[in-house]
């Protein structure tokens, strides 16, 4: 259960966006009557398929509640996602069969996929749908006007649903100003929140607003280049910052340290270097890795090599793959005592079980804190896969399932998806 905290001032570039709630489908219902109206929903249903079959149902199963909410009002329900890049073209391997098959168990209800998501034929195929059924539409990639924002496009999903009420359920799409998640609300007299974005926005907002202190924040990944934006940020917010996963090298390099083949971005080395200058500043404390897992290269074949080494004193030229047993102790020591958690980010290369060993620790971190009746605050597709592994969804306070969503809400921008719904 989210617990809400005490209204605090609301921090820079996230102003609007917090002061004014949106509404969503629970609240509208109190309005007017769903029973036989035509009601379009943008769930997020990209999740990863191989060989014809759902990896994972996360995002699937996180659907189904908004869905099953609707049809026990007596809506009709039509759904729309997009799956993978096909960059407005048919591809086989990118339709949603495999997802609708999975949605139709995790809603216990029939659901029927349109044989496209515009056009005369899926408009047809909506109309014939009976009371209780779902329609699914095709993937909305297969149409180029999708990510354009294209109004024409647009128009068509909202002639296809029939839909005078919409419902964006879609956080992790929510970043992106596509025709689906914005265009179409142009032709709709309400526009709300599903359930499960209520719920995103009502965590992250907690974060954003009201957090309680101490606030730690974990930042992990690659790249400097595409978190400097959240860690600038998090400035504003945090007690202590945590970082790391590949990005941890770039800052290891600003402090003067060797860093043998790791990944480093140069031309951002005295960008860190200015960051670790305005925490210290700012009174915010920065916890840099001090030892770091080593491996001659990436393969697991040859992981069984991979070394403990210490920061400070590396002079060696291999490849930092996870942080070391130091650093996991360190940051258990500023998350067990924090109120309000925020991670994103692995902090090693997951993608090999011997290297996925520090995030593994600071995911059992995350659920410790919840379990002590902190706020913790995990997101990221990496991130949620090692949730998912762990078995440890429904010990997190909440789990986001919107990476570069809950990254730009987190860096105070605004959420075209989001901006266009409805306020209370």
């Amino acid at each position: 259960m989210l617990r809400l905290l005490p209204n605090r001032p609301l921090c820079r570039g996230f102003a609007v966006a917090a002061a004014q709630k949106k509404k969503t489908i629970a609240d509208l219902s109190k309005e007017v009557s769903l029973k036989g109206k035509n009601v379009f929903v943008r769930a997020d249903l990209n999740v990863p398929v191989k060989g014809g079959a759902v990896k994972d149902k996360t995002r699937i199963n996180l659907s189904a509640p908004t869905i099953r909410y609707l049809l026990d009002q007596g809506a009709k329900v039509v759904v729309s996602s997009h799956l993978g890049r096909p960059k407005g073209q048919v591809m086989e391997d990118k339709r949603l069969t495999p997802v609708a098959a999975v949605l139709e168990a995790a809603i216990r209800a029939p659901v029927r996929l349109a044989p496209d998501s515009a056009g005369p034929e899926a408009a047809a195929f909506v109309k014939n749908t009976s009371a209780g059924e779902v329609v699914l539409l095709e993937n909305t990639r297969f149409h180029a006007g999708e990510t354009k924002n294209d109004e024409a496009y647009a128009k068509q999903l909202h002639e296809v649903s029939g839909a005078d009420i919409y419902v964006n359920d879609a956080f992790g799409a929510a970043h992106r100003a596509h025709a689906s998640t914005h265009g179409i609300t142009k032709f709709v007299s309400h526009k709300v929140a599903g359930l499960l974005l209520d719920k995103e926005l009502t965590a992250l907002g907690t974060i954003m607003t009201s957090p309680e202190h101490p606030v730690v924040a974990c930042i992990g990944g690659s790249k400097v280049s595409t978190k400097l934006p959240v860690l600038e940020s998090l400035l504003a917010k945090c007690d202590t910052i945590l970082i790391g996963g590949g990005m941890m090298f770039t800052f290891s390099k600003a402090q003067g340290y060797h860093i043998g083949r790791s990944l480093v971005e140069e031309d951002l080395v005295p960008m860190a270097k200015e960051f670790l200058a305005k925490a210290k500043a700012k009174g915010v404390k920065v916890v840099l890795p001090r030892d770091f897992v080593v491996a001659p290269d990436l393969e697991e074949a040859s992981s069984s090599k991979a070394l403990h080494a210490d920061v400070a004193s590396y002079k060696g030229d291999g490849i930092g793959v996870d942080i070391g047993p130091l650093t996991v102790g360190d940051f258990h020591n500023e998350i067990k005592d924090a109120k309000t958690f925020f991670w994103n980010g692995p902090m090693g290369v997951i993608e090999v079980p011997r290297y996925a060993l520090g995030t593994d620790a600071v995911t059992r971190m995350a659920a410790f804190l919840s379990q002590k009746g902190g706020l913790a605050v995990v997101g990221g597709g990496d991130s949620l896969v090692t949730v998912q592994k762990l078995g440890l969804f429904d010990k997190i306070t909440h789990v986001s399932t919107g990476g570069g969503a809950m990254l730009e809400f987190v860096e105070g921008k605004v959420l075209p998806g989001v901006e266009v719904l409805d306020n209370k």
